[in-house]
């Protein structure tokens, strides 16, 4: 494990440009980075001397709503706080989170996600379905996650890896940007100017959506964590490792993964998931966390949803569906992709492609030219 980094190693003007580098090459929005790089050098050097001067705020965030899955709220960072948010997760948060973190904790990280994920759910599955008739899962979701982390206990948790006090302030400052009075009011007004434009279509669903808009959460003081930063993805699956720890090592639950907030646990006892699932509720108030109604014990045989994917055991056969959600949306991108011929329907192909041959889904791939 390496030493945690000093501020000073920190603000050093080659790993600025290396984060750059690395935002630049994954930003589709070309008009930001072409307003960056009008004054590349001067912008370069302003975040060298703030973070120097120790005189680093975090600007205002630009709020905006994305509709797919459902409406949520994103809030996007103007160039130098993303360079900042990117030097931070790099060299402080990585380094320091990653060492500690279950392998089954599968999100965010390097050479994990989804992929990793559906290769544990097969695994355990496989193995109770040997020796075992019925096949259980607990699946646990927490309410608001990202809404209601407690920023005095995600840096408290920070502060066991980050001894510097100058690059703790960093973190605090990112981490409590949130609080900013003017985050809540931005929100307000998106969400409403939504739903004044969905009160004008006509569509079936107009109620629907116009009720996920309003059941969209607000920040309260001193929680949350801001909606799309890199520290906040790498906070957010650190914030329970404990939890991870408590499952595995005091629960003895072998057959565990988490995704995020989302995380499920397989047995061939229906009781003891229950017993485990109270556990599990008593040990999130330490965190100020509940989990959500949607928590619930489900058959195999009836099957459950994780990740985007549908599994249930037919006999002792394991079937992997797409959900129907998703394949709506997967049809949609497609041919709006292909009927402006946008230049990246090839690379978003290989993708989908990838994506659904995990599943049992031929007949989707046919239908998708896939």
């Amino acid at each position: 494990m390496q030493p945690p980094i000093k501020y000073e190693e920190l603000v050093d003007i080659d790993k600025i440009i290396a984060m750059y580098k690395i935002i630049r090459a994954n930003t589709k929005n070309r008009g930001k980075l072409h307003k960056f790089e009008l004054f590349y050098s001067s912008n370069i050097i302003s975040i060298l001397n703030v973070l120097k001067r120790h005189k680093y705020e975090h600007s205002h965030y630009n709020v905006f709503l994305v509709q797919e899955p459902k409406y949520r709220i994103i809030m996007s960072e103007i160039m130098s706080d993303k360079v900042v948010n990117h030097l931070v997760s790099h060299y402080c948060l990585d380094p320091g989170i990653t060492p500690h973190l279950i392998p089954q904790n599968v999100a965010t990280r390097k050479g994990m996600g989804t992929k990793e994920g559906i290769r544990y759910v097969k695994k355990y599955i496989n193995k109770l379905k040997i020796n075992h008739d019925k096949v259980y899962v607990l699946k646990c979701d927490i309410k608001k996650y990202f809404y209601s982390i407690d920023h005095e206990l995600i840096l408290k948790k920070v502060r066991r890896f980050i001894t510097d006090p100058l690059v703790y302030k960093l973190v605090e400052n990112i981490v409590k940007s949130t609080d900013n009075k003017y985050v809540n009011e931005t929100i307000k007004k998106v969400i409403n100017k939504e739903i004044e434009r969905v009160k004008k279509l006509n569509i079936a669903d107009k109620d629907y959506k116009i009720a996920e808009l309003q059941s969209i959460p607000f920040y309260e003081k001193g929680k949350g964590l801001p909606i799309g930063n890199m520290t906040s993805q790498l906070l957010a699956i650190y914030f329970l490792n404990d939890l991870d720890h408590y499952i595995k090592e005091k629960l003895y639950c072998k057959y565990y993964v988490r995704y995020m907030d989302d995380f499920i646990i397989f047995d061939y006892d229906k009781e003891r998931l229950k017993i485990v699932r109270k556990e599990i509720e008593e040990k999130l108030k330490e965190f100020k966390l509940e989990l959500n109604k949607k928590t619930n014990i489900y058959d195999l045989k009836q099957g459950f949803g994780f990740l985007g994917y549908h599994f249930l055991l037919k006999g002792k056969k394991l079937i992997i569906k797409i959900n129907s959600g998703t394949k709506r949306r997967i049809k949609k991108k497609m041919r709006k992709l292909k009927k402006i011929n946008a230049p990246n329907y090839d690379q978003v192909k290989a993708s989908y492609m990838g994506y659904l041959k995990v599943a049992h889904s031929k007949n989707l791939l046919k239908k998708l030219d896939l």
